[in-house]
């Protein structure tokens, strides 16, 4: 992934007004972050855990969305998939997220939802290689082929975000 800046994430929100945009509290560190492991930036509110956001690239501009965590409900499943990175993960480690609808579907009250790591951590999950062997792939072929299924899911759910 490609560096943002806090410029670019403040201006790359697609599914809220600008005067919220700029108040989003943006991660401390940028400069830091190793964008090279990255396929997206997510992080959450410290002062309100419910809410998070998640920026990309898309073609040549950064797109951001902002997220709601559903509350938790009380779940006999153990695990839970992701629907980004699809890594079956404990059930208290995945969590519904829902995102306004950009525009005036956004204005109106409509979302869409997807599961997502509650720490939007998938770019970590992708990256770790399954161990060799005879019937495995190399491993790095693996870890590319995750990380290009994440892009697409990433792609898609951002689609369903901007679609009226």
């Amino acid at each position: 992934m490609r560096e943002l800046s806090e410029i670019d994430i403040r201006t790359s929100f697609m599914n809220c007004s600008k005067g919220e945009a700029f108040r989003i509290m943006v991660p401390v560190g940028l400069e830091h972050l190793d964008w090279e492991r990255r396929d997206y930036l997510g992080w959450q509110d410290p002062k309100a855990p419910q809410r998070a956001y998640l920026v990309t690239w898309r073609g040549d501009e950064p797109v951001g969305i902002v997220l709601r965590r559903a509350d938790p409900v009380a779940s006999r499943a153990r695990f839970q998939m992701c629907s980004l990175c699809q890594t079956p993960q404990p059930a208290d480690s995945v969590a519904l997220f829902v995102a306004p609808r950009s525009g005036d579907a956004g204005r109106n009250g409509n979302t869409i939802g997807t599961y997502l790591c509650v720490g939007l951590n998938c770019s970590a999950h992708v990256r770790v290689e399954p161990p060799v062997s005879e019937i495995q792939p190399d491993p790095s072929a693996v870890v590319a082929s995750k990380i290009e299924g994440l892009l697409n899911r990433l792609d898609g759910f951002l689609a369903k975000v901007d679609s009226v």
